[in-house]
């Protein structure tokens, strides 16, 4: 159902008025055909750093291959639009096809900066501008909670494991899906969401929640009070182990076994029968030192004794830091107090309003949390809820077109460009490069002149170990150019991309400027373009 409204959703009438109202005065005055170069790109890095990753083209070309108006679209069209619009225009629109659309773009994963063009879109401009809408809302989103994903997962050591659980939180279903999917192209290891991991082939995971526990009272409870041993078969009497250890448990954690609570060790115990290799609790219902944390212990060690592993426990609430090194230090006790190795091992998972400012905390406090459960920050993107991605004009039949504005960031680098990456011998990306497309492709080892494009004195020459072009034709004559990569395929690319950054450029506080550049041609011609396209003033 969910894949089914956003199907339906992406269509051609996803887009703003003003396109379609374009593309009738482009039909109207003749201009529907000129030929056109348009360049998507943003303008600032977003959460205060110094990359972006680049997502969403995949779900771009599949609209762009399923590109048509249907009936009903025009019958609603017709409704909207002044009564004088030819009928003409709708027969038009009804067979109007993207066969002589071309799109270049850097593949998905690739890490990003502002003002390079991530997509260029070449053909009729009546077309190519009907795109604009779609496009941004498809690559704005999937970047924007990609980048937040790398963000999160930069913030703690590299061995922590990152799982997405904003469903609930999202902006609606196709806000939670996009948000598992791309949680997991920036670095996340999975979700809760059961229809993203079957779509997407995302690792799920979850346990229960303070409902399940608190729906049981006593031992009563239980329907079921025995457990197969995994290894031998034979059903052993697992709530007569998970009372024995509990009290064995008493003296080397120092409570009362009588304290706990019953009805959350029956909950435990409930969850452990049912999942007897998937056991992970959520211990702070009512008290984690004195009874979630004995609770728990003692139903791993029964599953223990039937040859089954516990996997650990999760923390929703309270001191995170503290809490986590406590419990470190009881599994350390009991694992040698019972000779268990393992059990010191086993993970401290949390998943109480976890974002990039309370990792940092954790990380300067020394916990000793293993997994975290990441929800609201991650799919609303808290701190910056857009990317701010444009859709530029930057030429038309041929000659260029530039967007002045008082603010230099918004003006605009004009005509059709190339786009490259210098790496130097350690395989670090050393700078980004545009060139004019008619500029010969730069060569590893030869030095060239890399200029700011809009600072003068910002200039340096870069001799290069290697280069590497980073556009590819993904559309043309009406099809995808390159067989789609697995979404695995594509995660592990992204890894790489963020792996070839200097970690001055991927630190969160105060990163190092990555340069983007233009050649000394590309930089003259803009300049020039700029100057011609001012009026001159007078003064009287």
């Amino acid at each position: 159902m969910a894949m089914t409204l956003k199907s339906q959703a992406v269509s051609p009438m996803l887009t703003d008025l003003y396109q379609i109202t374009m593309a009738y005065a482009y039909w109207k005055s003749g201009k529907h055909q000129d030929e056109s170069t348009f360049d998507l790109f943003f303008r600032k890095n977003p959460f205060g750093g110094e990359f972006t990753l680049f997502a969403g083209l995949e779900e771009c070309l599949k609209f762009v291959k399923h590109y048509k108006f249907q009936t009903s679209d025009i019958d609603y069209l017709r409704k909207v639009l002044p009564a004088y619009v030819e009928q003409e225009f709708y027969d038009f629109l009804l067979t109007l096809d993207l066969n002589d659309i071309k799109i270049y773009a850097v593949p998905e994963g690739s890490v990003v900066f502002p003002r390079l063009p991530l997509i260029r879109v070449e053909g009729p401009v009546l077309k190519a501008q009907l795109l604009e809408t779609t496009l941004l809302t498809l690559i704005n989103y999937a970047s924007l909670v990609a980048t937040n994903a790398t963000q999160l997962c930069a913030a703690t050591e590299s061995n922590k494991l990152f799982y997405e659980f904003g469903l609930r939180s999202a902006q609606g279903p196709d806000g939670g899906l996009s948000a598992a999917k791309y949680c997991y192209l920036g670095g996340f290891d999975g979700t809760s969401n059961v229809l993203a991991g079957k779509l997407y082939g995302i690792p799920i995971q979850g346990t229960h929640s303070y409902a399940y526990i608190s729906a049981y009272e006593s031992l009563d409870d239980l329907k079921v009070r025995e457990l197969s041993d995994q290894i031998t078969g034979e059903l052993r009497p697992f709530v007569q182990l998970c009372l024995k250890y509990l009290d064995e448990l008493g003296p080397v954690l120092k409570i009362s076994p009588n304290l706990t609570n019953k009805g959350e060790l029956t909950a435990f115990i409930a969850y452990a029968i049912s999942f007897p290799s998937g056991f992970l609790a959520l211990v702070d219902t009512y008290d984690v030192l004195k009874s979630g944390v004995p609770n728990f212990l003692a139903v791993a060690l029964s599953l223990h004794e039937c040859n089954y592993r516990a996997i650990g426990l999760r923390l929703d609430s309270g001191d995170l830091s503290y809490l986590s090194l406590e419990l470190r230090a009881k599994f350390v006790e009991v694992a040698r107090k019972f000779n268990i190795p393992y059990i010191e091992n086993l993970n401290i998972v949390v998943s109480s309003d976890i974002d990039v400012d309370t990792l940092q905390s954790l990380e300067k406090q020394k916990h000793s949390i293993d997994i975290f459960h990441v929800g609201a920050s991650i799919v609303t993107c808290t701190k910056q809820p857009a990317l701010g991605c444009v859709y530029k004009l930057v030429e038309l039949n041929g000659i260029p077109r530039i967007k002045l504005s008082q603010e230099i960031e918004k003006v605009t680098i004009p005509g059709r460009k190339n786009l490259y990456r210098f790496y130097d011998s350690n395989g670090e990306a050393l700078c980004d490069l545009m060139t004019k497309s008619d500029e010969p492709e730069p060569i590893a080892g030869v030095r060239i002149l890399c200029r700011e494009p809009f600072f003068e004195s910002k200039r340096a020459y870069v001799t290069p170990t290697s280069v590497h072009c980073m556009y590819k034709l993904y559309w043309a004559n009406g099809q995808i150019q390159h067989a789609l990569p697995s979404w695995q395929e594509v995660r592990n690319y992204a890894q790489q991309q963020i792996s070839t950054l200097r970690k001055d450029h991927r630190r969160h506080l105060n990163p190092t400027p990555y340069k983007v550049s233009v050649t000394d041609r590309l930089y003259s011609f803009l300049h020039q373009l700029w100057i011609d396209s001012i009026p001159i003033g007078e003064l009287a």
